[in-house]
């Protein structure tokens, strides 16, 4: 049985994406999103969107030709043809081989689920996202057990540590001051890194309040 991870991740208006532009201009939501190329045409893709807004602007500002195709009720669907290769998110993340599954957006929000076939495959995209998109948020993961459980994991960004704070949690994990009993004092860890006891414990804590955030907003 496969331990690979299920994502989703959330992008607040990136940079040229046409859909989360239309559905900002509406302020819409979009719930479904499918593309296609032709053979004909491989490097050009077709892309159709179903809207749903209150009102609709008589045009949308894209760099586009964006065409209403159908209406459901108040849900219109539109078409657009677009280049590949023009770095929007999903093609950050089919870059890795991993074909994104789910895109829907809330107003300009995207949210985008992917399946990454461990935790490496994972960081590697995370990691290209978030070169391209410094908005990037991990709304949720799940990883598949033997058992078809599935366990949440929580991504923590390690780059919202400094330098400093970093080597603070890697010294006084590595000497056994988190463990029960502490093998080392906050003296002996400050001593360490030569610093004094104060500094390590601001370094400490402020580390420690980055890493709760992440845990506890994603837990939310």
């Amino acid at each position: 049985m496969s331990s690979g991870i299920r994502a989703e991740v959330k992008i607040d208006d990136p940079a040229g994406c046409v859909v989360t532009q239309t559905a900002g201009a509406a302020s819409g939501n979009v719930q479904s999103v499918s593309k296609s190329t032709s053979p004909d045409a491989p490097e050009r893709v077709s892309e159709e969107f179903m809207l749903e807004a209150e009102e609709y602007p008589d045009s949308f500002d894209t760099d586009v030709e964006l065409t209403s195709i159908f209406s459901y009720g108040t849900s219109e669907v539109y078409r657009f043809t677009r280049d590949l290769g023009r770095g929007c998110p999903c093609e950050w993340i089919e870059r890795h081989d991993s074909p994104v599954v789910d895109v829907r957006t809330r107003g300009s929000a995207l949210f985008l689920t992917f399946h990454a076939p461990d935790m490496e495959g994972l960081q590697a995209i995370i990691g290209d996202l978030k070169a391209q998109f410094s908005n990037l948020d991990v709304q949720r993961l799940l990883q598949s057990q033997q058992d078809h459980a599935e366990t949440n994991l929580v991504f923590v960004d390690r780059s919202t540590l400094t330098a400093r704070q970093l080597e603070v949690l890697e010294t006084a994990h590595r000497m056994g001051y988190f463990e029960h009993p502490k093998r080392a004092n906050a003296g002996e860890v400050a001593e360490e890194l030569e610093i004094t006891s104060t500094t390590f414990t601001e370094h400490l804590a402020a580390a420690q309040t980055k890493l709760l955030d992440a845990i506890l907003e994603y837990d939310d």
